[in-house]
């Protein structure tokens, strides 16, 4: 999972298109249409690495250090996945990134809302969460909501806001590793991240909170 510095992300960019739906007219003397929020399109899946252009990692860096193991903790699962009624889950966590992949079980649609879900880091800070359309100007702005159909798929990859770096005005995602390959990565042997992740379904909002733990931190060969 390297990938060049400032280079363009290595796996194509989820599709993004803000729309707000169809809406039927009212009846003379009815009520106004409410105003839905911005939504973002949610594509296929995506196969092959996403994880934006990482700081550090691939081209002529050099080669890591470190091999990392990750097991979900909540909850806890060992094939880092997790199904209720409504949702289907999929996490493939690595170094660079928290690589997710959703299923709507049901046939209405629901929305991430990123502004409302959370990043909580190895080193135990918690902020805002940043994805694959967010870029260094994005930092301080209202995220889109993302919309996934009934009974489609959604694949997507989640990293703290604050990694975000400054690309020097490329306009490519450049952003720090969830964890670092590097001389410092034994540190982070046993330490836990993950995310709180709200839903809109059936416009109430569901908390889904997502936790993995770096199990071991292996010297890496060749």
């Amino acid at each position: 999972m390297r990938a060049l510095d400032f280079a363009r992300v290595t796996g194509p960019l989820l599709a993004v298109a803000l729309a707000a739906g169809c809406a039927s007219v009212p009846p003379p003397g009815g009520p106004a249409p409410q105003a839905r929020p911005p939504l973002e399109t949610s594509p296929p899946p995506v196969p092959g690495s996403l994880e934006g252009a990482v700081a550090g990692l691939g081209g002529d860096a050099r080669p890591p250090l470190y091999d990392l193991r990750f097991i979900q903790t909540l909850p806890s699962s060992g094939a880092f996945n997790f199904r209720d009624r409504d949702l289907s889950f999929y996490f493939r966590p690595t170094s660079a990134v928290l690589v997710m992949q959703v299923e709507n079980l049901q046939d209405r649609p629901v929305w991430i809302d990123w502004d409302r879900s959370v990043f909580r880091d190895a080193v135990g800070r918690s902020g805002k969460v940043a994805h694959s359309t967010t870029l260094w100007k994005d930092r301080f702005s209202v995220q889109a909501q993302t919309q996934i159909y009934g009974l489609k798929n959604y694949s997507d990859y989640m990293f703290p806001m604050d990694y975000l770096l400054d690309p020097a005005g490329s306009g490519v995602q450049l952003h720090r590793p969830l964890i670092p390959v590097d001389a410092s990565a034994p540190q982070y042997s046993g330490r836990e991240f993950g995310a709180d992740l709200v839903f809109m379904i059936e416009q109430q909002p569901r908390n889904y909170s997502f936790r993995f733990k770096v199990a071991s931190v292996i010297p890496h060969t060749r």
